[in-house]
């Protein structure tokens, strides 16, 4: 299992009231330590000038690509790690001894969350009781 600690990232601080699909953003300011509002307009300015034209570009308040948030992170030198093959299975569940210790972002099913030292920061519990799958992470370099 993995203890769950309510954290909206800095969201309501940055005055934005309501529900939006910003995980992405979330666990980037949790994992980082940065204010919101700076990594979602960093995070929107990266978007628009390195995304290519699609139907739904990456925005803060929308969500971003997932290969979008990879080269951004990268910019950082903040390394992605697979967890998951395609038709290997799951190999890495969202618990607290199956994540290295630190600050990772982890990639889940439609959902981007962020794990300190073994500890689920996010609006919800979205560990599943310990089943949902990683498919993979970042770790930010200390």
């Amino acid at each position: 299992m993995i203890q769950w600690i309510y954290n909206d990232g800095g969201r309501a601080a940055a005055g934005l009231k309501g529900g939006a699909g910003d995980c992405a953003c979330r666990a980037v300011a949790i994992a980082m330590d940065r204010p919101y509002r700076e990594v979602a307009d960093d995070l929107n300015d990266f978007a628009r000038r390195h995304e290519r034209p699609r139907r739904h570009p990456s925005r803060a308040r929308t969500g971003y690509h997932a290969d979008t948030l990879r080269a951004y992170l990268a910019q950082y030198g903040i390394e992605w790690t697979p967890t998951m093959q395609i038709g290997g299975g799951c190999s890495v569940h969202l618990r607290a001894d199956e994540l290295p210790a630190g600050r990772l972002i982890v990639r889940l099913s439609r959902h981007f969350a962020a794990v300190i030292d073994g500890v689920l920061h996010d609006t919800h519990d979205c560990s599943r009781d310990g089943t949902r799958c990683v498919y993979g992470y970042w770790k930010i370099p200390e």
